[in-house]
């Protein structure tokens, strides 16, 4: 019997976002949240109001500085506060799908250029960051976290979209890293293909402080959506029982022209180092080299659907908190008390002794 599992609310939450913490106390009138997170959900009566919200974007807003900050910090460059800060910091893993993340980020990309000065201004600007580690032999995925730096390389250094959109490979990526760039996300991506992940506990972390998802119907996003609102997360993709068959269909699928057109971009060297990342793109779109295993071009244009629906929220500010509210609320059984409570409850039979 497996329990759910859970992250320390005093490491990420209590510790990690002093200011979100200290709001949290304010309202709910004392820390008892810290060692009993259920009582988070006590934040949902306050959701909605108005006056709890401003303080809430207030906090929000000084995370984003302090993790802009780290961003000038290792690149030199300043980017716009006002931009959706959206993170996704994993293994870099082709289930992960980090690649999935980055093809869309060029079709942004592109549409930005297509626009009139005008058509831009009505555009949700995004900083979209990247963290992760992968296997020193995994060829592949040095060619993803290759690409994402590239794709970084080209945008944020253009004149007519670097306001609107940047992309960031933060190196060396760790815990401590992790404290500073978590509570400054408002969207986290978990985007692994439906059936591959596990359970997760970062997309426990990013909730706790009021971070939206945007995922998979997979791993412990499932659970997240169930305690936050189904309706409150940006959901996608097939689901886990469709794999086996899609896997088997795969290379009579008729791609997404926009998919396609990515593709060509990359082997055409818009990016740059076209030859060393043509068995990357081989890999998810040359079927007779590849396979697609983890169907990014099935979830392409149902991502691309999510992603559209992030901006619309977005534009929505007071809807955008209310949600963000609405996650940290939800967040009370992802507390790993909770989850060694039930482990020595159920399993172990076990009674919590008190040291003497």
């Amino acid at each position: 019997q497996n329990k759910p599992n859970g992250v320390p609310p005093r490491r990420w939450l209590n510790f990690c976002n002093p200011e979100l913490s200290a709001l949290i106390t304010e309202k709910l009138g004392s820390d008892n949240w810290v060692n009993n997170l259920e009582e988070l959900t006590k934040l949902r009566a306050f959701a909605s109001d108005k006056a709890f919200q401003e303080k809430w974007q207030q906090v929000k807003r000084q995370k984003k500085v302090q993790l802009a900050g780290l961003i000038k910090q290792m690149f030199g460059d300043d980017v716009n506060l006002d931009s959706l800060f959206d993170v996704q910091i994993k293994r870099i893993h082709e289930y992960k799908r980090q690649h999935l993340n980055v093809f869309s980020i060029i079709h942004r990309y592109k549409e930005l250029k297509a626009m009139t000065p005008e058509q831009r201004k009505q555009a949700v600007p995004r900083v979209c960051i990247f963290g992760g580690k992968a296997a020193s032999s995994y060829d592949i995925a040095k060619r993803i976290v290759r690409l994402i730096n590239q794709v970084g390389n080209k945008l944020n250094s253009d004149p007519d979209t670097k306001d609107l959109l940047r992309v960031y490979f933060i190196p060396d990526y760790n815990v401590s890293l992790a404290e500073k760039m978590i509570p400054g996300a408002e969207l986290s991506q978990h985007i692994s293909t439906a059936g591959t992940e596990a359970s997760g506990t970062s997309n426990m972390k990013f909730q706790m402080n009021g971070s939206l998802i945007l995922g998979t119907w997979d791993g412990a996003t499932i659970e997240i959506a169930e305690e936050t609102g189904v309706d409150e997360v940006f959901i996608f993709g097939v689901r886990a029982h469709e794999i086996h068959e899609l896997r088997k269909t795969r290379k009579d699928l008729k791609t997404d022209p926009r998919w396609d057109a990515i593709m060509e971009d990359i082997k055409g060297g818009m990016f740059g180092d076209a030859e060393y990342f043509k068995p990357l793109v081989d890999s998810v779109h040359d079927m007779s080299v590849g396979n697609d295993w983890f169907l990014l071009a099935n979830d392409f244009a149902d991502y691309m659907r999510a992603q559209a629906e992030v901006d619309a929220a977005y534009k929505d500010q007071s809807e955008w908190t209310r949600r963000s509210i609405m996650y940290t609320a939800g967040s009370g059984k992802f507390s790993s008390d909770r989850t060694v409570r039930e482990y020595a409850e159920d399993i172990w039979k076990m009674k919590p002794v008190r040291p003497q």
